[in-house]
């Protein structure tokens, strides 16, 4: 059973909307066509709700369509047993009652005569232009004799599509859901649930997107009732029972509206009843309900600054809530959404929740992009030199849309590569269950809107797509990151690809920056405006854990299924340490003198002291004198009342023994390209350890004999340069105090 038939006034109770009568309308379809200056008595209430909205609306192109939608349909009943053009009739009155403009209005009268009646699209077009023709086919569903079970999939694939160029066609769509869910209680129970989890997985996530919290709201209701009909009786118990609970709310609003006409701020304060879902998550949330937790007080003011003076007011006469603060006004929603979210507490420790909001605020919040009118307006840009604009296109074809948000384009990014139906139906919805958006930024300034819980794998391919395979790491605000990096919202992310070396200054170790135009410092691919064509490498199994939008998870996969034995293994990443020498006997070094007579000096293994390090000696076990750095930080733990140090300088001995320590992200050959840049320095590898890699990072331990320690700088620059190395210091690793 639908909501509507358990509670057939719940919903009208809550928001107050007008609903159609369906006899009333049934009569009037059937009986004909009006006189020809005449309104139809079908549709005198939709364009009362239309002039509303839109006062000097021309009503003749509603007139029109309504009598080819009524004569194709003539005939044609529902399950219900109405005549079929109650359903057009009752999708055109939600829209009109949200502010949708003509066009829309005229495509949703005729949404469903291409798909169940004779009327062809090439009719549709002649009678009433282009624009409605794209919107009616947009929401038209493919047959499934052609589809077979892939045919709602694939249909949902077309409507994204088409929304992805006039977000009306999801408006109609979700208007058409909404009064087909009111009067679901006719279908069997089996085919309910369907359509109720369709509607729960994809519609009401669609809605939520979109910004129109009146079909959003709504929608959870009546699927909540299909889907867990106990919870849902356990709610609407608890409102039965509570009704007068709005009392509490009533004393708050009473003093809201004394504080600001005392103030002098001209505001219209409302109460917004919670709908059953948002009571039933209230109730898992906080337990015990009081009566401030059945619905929330709603502030409307005329302008931006006065949400600001509102919430100022408020604060200043009632004990605010600080936890429960938000402002989407100066960070609106993904969705369009604004307002100054509150919380003030009221008597006996009760709490209500406060929303601030202009009127413009609201209506956006209810209707979403439906309030927003015909999307196809043009930037100034688009004027052409005459100074008329284009009539629907840009200069390259294009429509223009600003309300397209970024998670539609992401959508309509990764179903191109998509083509079974069953793929795109489980990323479609697993897309959809995210219920949050960042923001995130490129190096060049870009905008990435990604899902909350997006690493910088999904930032490398939301930015590059199938070249994000060369990708190897990122700097995420400056420091360096794993892919496995999980974003915030604000977070400027560049990224690392194979084939390009990032600056070893920015390693985490310092955090300092190197300055762009650096001699030497070498530039990602966010600097030059494109990935590394040619990169090596590919992605790993282990990105399909860390990445969210199916956009990275299909171009990963497809990349595995295409590869199915990687690329070859990465010469950095063995799985245990590997010696590359067998020379493990340290001797002495003569180049290091002390200041204790007959005394074998060593350099210490923990931090390799070379000309010119300022160094210092300590006394160990059998006569031997170990030099350390004096910054190191063995110096501090060895020093006592009981040792002293020793004086150490250098002798004249050129040659010096170093331990040098590279860090990495993985990449194949990046062992072999180290070693011969070693080679070229004219140093020898006295021995070598590569760490098992974690997380694409892979570190390196060298030990050198070189000819030179003047040369040693120029060699660690020479190593930093290698693509994939992004840093290489002197060994620190503890040492034993003797």
């Amino acid at each position: 059973m639908s909501a509507e038939a358990a509670n057939p006034g719940a919903h009208s109770r809550r928001r107050g909307r007008p609903r159609i009568d369906l006899r009333r309308l049934g009569r009037a379809a059937l009986l004909g066509a009006p006189g020809r200056d005449r309104l139809p008595d079908a549709i005198a209430h939709m364009a009362e709700a239309h002039r509303g909205h839109h006062p000097d609306a021309d009503l003749a192109t509603l007139r029109e369509a309504y009598l080819l939608a009524e004569s194709s349909h003539r005939g044609q009943f529902r399950k219900s047993g109405e005549p079929y053009i109650t359903h057009p009739l009752a999708v055109t009155l939600i829209l009109a009652e949200l502010g949708a403009e003509t066009t829309t209005l005229t495509a949703s009268l005729l949404h469903d005569t291409v798909e169940d009646t004779d009327v062809t699209l090439d009719q549709v077009t002649r009678a009433f232009g282009d624009e409605v023709a794209y919107l009616v086919d947009g929401v038209t569903k493919l047959e499934k004799v052609e589809y077979g079970a892939a045919a709602e999939s694939e249909t949902f694939r077309k409507m994204l599509v088409a929304t992805g160029n006039d977000v009306r066609v999801m408006s109609i769509k979700l208007a058409d859901r909404l009064h087909n869910m009111r009067t679901l209680g006719v279908m069997r129970p089996e085919k309910q649930a369907r359509i109720a989890r369709v509607t729960r997985d994809v519609l009401i996530p669609l809605a939520e997107r979109l910004g129109v919290q009146a079909i959003k709201t709504e929608l959870e209701d009546l699927a909540f009732s299909i889907l867990h009909p106990a919870e849902y009786e356990t709610t609407r118990r608890l409102i039965a029972e509570n009704v007068s609970a709005g009392a509490a709310l009533d004393e708050i609003a009473e003093r809201v509206r004394a504080v600001l006409r005392d103030a002098g701020i001209a505001a219209e304060v409302l109460i917004r009843p919670r709908h059953f879902v948002s009571v039933h998550r209230v109730s898992i949330k906080r337990g015990e309900l009081r009566g401030t937790d059945f619905g929330r007080l709603l502030v409307l003011v005329g302008e931006d600054a006065d949400c600001y003076g509102v919430l100022g007011e408020l604060h200043t006469c009632f004990t605010p809530v600080i936890s429960e603060f938000k402002d989407f006004i100066a960070a609106p929603k993904f969705n369009l959404y604004q307002s100054l979210h509150t919380a003030v507490a009221g008597p006996e420790g009760s709490v209500a929740e406060v929303l601030i909001r202009t009127h413009r605020m609201h209506r956006v919040a209810e209707a979403g992009v439906i309030a927003l009118g015909d999307p196809h307006v043009f930037p100034e840009s688009a004027e052409s030199a005459d100074g008329d604009r284009a009539d629907g296109e840009r200069a390259d074809g294009e429509r223009v849309d600003p309300t397209r948000p970024g998670w539609l384009s992401r959508l309509l990014a990764w179903q191109e590569s998509t083509p079974d139906s069953d793929a795109f139906w489980t990323s479609l919805r697993a897309d959809l269950a995210q219920d949050r958006e960042i923001t995130v930024f490129g190096a060049d300034g870009r905008v990435l809107g990604l899902p909350a819980g997006a690493s910088c794998v999904d930032a490398a391919y939301a930015q590059y797509g199938e070249r994000a395979h060369a990708c190897i790491g990122a700097r995420v605000n400056g420091r360096l990151a794993t892919l496995s990096t999980v974003l915030s919202d604000g977070d400027t992310v560049h990224l690392l690809f194979a084939g390009e070396a990032p600056d070893a200054s920015r390693a985490p170790l310092s955090g300092k920056p190197a300055a762009p135009d650096a001699p030497g410092a070498p530039r990602t691919s966010e600097d030059r405006g494109a990935a590394p064509e040619d990169a090596d490498g590919g992605p790993s199994p282990d990105w399909l854990e860390h990445a969210r939008t199916p956009a990275a998870r299909i171009a990963i996969t497809s990349w595995l299924e295409t590869h199915p034995h990687g690329t070859e293994a990465p010469a950095t990443a063995p799985r245990r340490s590997a010696p590359v020498s067998t020379e493990t006997d340290r001797p002495a070094v003569a180049d290091a003198v002390v200041d204790l007579p007959d005394a074998t000096v060593r350099l210490a293994g923990c931090c390799t002291p070379v000309p010119p390090d300022p160094v210092i000696g300590f006394a160990v076990r059998g006569g031997v004198v170990t030099v350390h750095r004096e910054e190191c930080s063995a110096v501090a733990r060895m020093a006592g009342p009981h040792r002293e140090p020793i004086a150490a300088r250098w002798g004249e001995a050129p040659s010096c023994r170093v331990t040098l320590v590279a860090e990495s992200f993985g990449r194949p050959r990046l062992l072999a390209d180290l070693t011969e840049v070693i080679a070229v320095a004219g140093a020898a590898i006295v021995s070598a350890t590569v760490e098992p890699p974690s997380e694409q990072r892979v570190r390196h331990t060298y030990t050198l004999a070189l000819p030179d320690a003047a040369g040693l700088p120029a060699l660690m620059r020479a190593m930093r340069q290698v693509p994939g190395v992004y840093d290489v210091s002197r060994s620190q690793h503890p040492a034993a105090t003797g």
